[in-house]
């Protein structure tokens, strides 16, 4: 736990036991575990809102790639009337 042996932890608790007192310790463990779950929330949120942020990077810039990939393929960039006629007429079946 944080690194501290069960002999420290045992010390913590009996000095927080003498200066807090037995009425007060039920108290601030409780407000300590629910300021430890809003943190722990806190950062869980945090997280998928970056992992979101990365994600739609990461497919902002895989369109980005496919729509210059598409540009390179067609020598001006745009395909022209008779270019997209010859197209659908090619495509459709006789």
């Amino acid at each position: 736990m944080f690194g501290l042996g069960a002999t420290e932890v045992i010390v913590i608790l009996v000095i927080a036991l003498i200066f807090i007192g037995p009425k007060k310790l039920p108290e601030l463990a409780k407000g300590l575990g629910k300021g430890l779950r809003e943190f722990q929330k806190a950062k869980d949120d945090l997280m998928t809102q970056v992992n979101e942020e990365v994600e739609d990077a990461k497919l902002d810039e895989l369109i980005e790639k496919k729509k210059q990939e598409e540009a390179t393929q067609s020598p001006t960039g745009v395909a022209t009337d008779a270019e997209s006629k010859k197209e659908e007429t090619t495509s459709k079946p006789s």
